[in-house]
């Protein structure tokens, strides 16, 4: 679990990846991995001055049936043959840009088990979902060996990798709290959560006295987005949503937001901005996600559920017009009792984004575009 979480931070620092199938001599083949995301020249130079073999592009099967390459119809990750001259800028636009690109690959694969956890570290990373990799023999190449054993670079399994993005029911540990007095509701007190793979971290926000809330807790699971939340964006209806959750609890007495660190439906900020560069070329929210090698939503509310276990909130009034939190924290075994619907303000910016929630993910927001409802106040 070490070396996989050190291999993590790694690759987000774009140092290439040593990964192979089985723990054993660093001088064992195995694949050379480095992302996309990031990619400098001298790290394709290095992939390709340590193997006879072709450079290769992984991405995931969102991103290979937006580039028009057969998936079978299943989840199959593709391996894609580049050409030798491929440069840094090249790469990253045939992993983010729409297109079909059949002309750009060449020799299309299954992705192998080594180049799908480099995936998966990227997307744990918040990186654009796609690596580059050579296949290498170390005992073929002494700088390579000697990197290797130096620690230069970091040797990891695909069990290893595996085990830090399952880790088996997701933890998460209580580090701190204290008073913030907020301006819709003064008697509001942060506790602040941490995972236990320590990636993403998440605030609990209680609003009014515990031992007066009603029952059930009216609770709101927010996801981040800096954008909407901080500068209210017109793009979106979460800076409303937040505040109108806010005004709410402090309305009934109290309540529980979740703050959960999954900016642009955990694909990261930065994915997100490249996402809506994407929606200004007439894609919609979902497909510009799947352009970028995403699922429509990679959230998870596992740490939504612990921290209303550690909060030991039972049964909850859950503010939201989303089917798939309601279904998340009933499947884990909490009670709810009650749904309440939140309304932003529909405006030329977001009205395409609304309507994407509804028809792509079946959002329960008919009443804001039908214009039965203005907004949540």
């Amino acid at each position: 679990m070490h070396e996989a979480e050190r291999s993590l931070f790694d690759l987000q620092r774009g140092r290439p990846l040593y990964v192979v199938a089985q723990p054993g001599p660093v001088n064992r083949p195995g694949t050379l991995i480095a992302t996309v995301e990031g990619l400098r020249i001298g790290v394709i130079e290095q992939l390709q001055r340590w193997s006879s073999g072709d450079l290769r592009l992984t991405v995931t099967y969102h991103r290979a049936h937006s580039m028009g390459l057969s998936t079978g119809g299943g989840s199959t990750n593709m391996s894609l043959g580049l050409n030798k001259t491929a440069n840094s800028d090249e790469i990253l636009r045939l992993s983010t840009e729409p297109g079909k690109h059949t002309g750009a690959v060449s020799n299309v694969r299954v992705a192998s088990v080594p180049e799908v956890g480099g995936l998966t570290l990227a997307r744990l990373g918040r990186l654009i979902p796609a690596v580059v990799s050579v296949h290498v023999d170390p005992s073929e190449f002494p700088e390579l060996s000697k990197a290797l054993e130096r620690g230069d670079i970091l040797n990891v399994t695909t069990a290893q990798i595996q085990e830090m993005a399952t880790n088996g029911k997701l933890e998460v540990t209580h580090v701190s709290d204290g008073p913030v007095p907020l301006e819709e509701a003064e008697d509001a007190h942060f506790m602040f959560f941490r995972e236990s793979n320590g990636i993403l971290e998440h605030v609990a926000i209680l609003i009014g006295d515990r031992t007066r809330w009603a029952d059930p807790v009216p609770v709101r699971i927010h996801s981040a987005c800096l954008t909407g939340d901080l500068f209210g964006s017109l793009r979106c209806d979460c800076g409303e949503q937040l505040r109108g959750s806010l005004e709410f609890f402090a309305a009934k007495g109290g309540g529980v937001l979740l703050y959960l660190a999954q900016e642009g439906r955990g694909i990261g900020l930065g994915n997100k901005l490249r996402a809506y560069s994407l929606q200004q070329e007439g894609l919609d929210t979902v497909d510009a996600d799947c352009t970028l090698g995403f699922g429509a939503d990679e959230r998870c509310y596992d740490a939504a559920v612990q921290m209303l276990r550690y909060l030991q909130v039972k049964r909850i009034q859950l503010l939201t017009n989303n089917p798939e939190k309601v279904r998340a924290v009933r499947e884990a075994g909490i009670q709810v009792v009650d749904r309440k619907p939140l309304y932003g303000t529909l405006n030329r910016h977001n009205l395409k984004y609304v309507k994407a929630k509804v028809s792509r993910a079946g959002h329960w927001l008919g009443d804001m575009l039908s214009g039965a409802v203005a907004s949540n106040k």
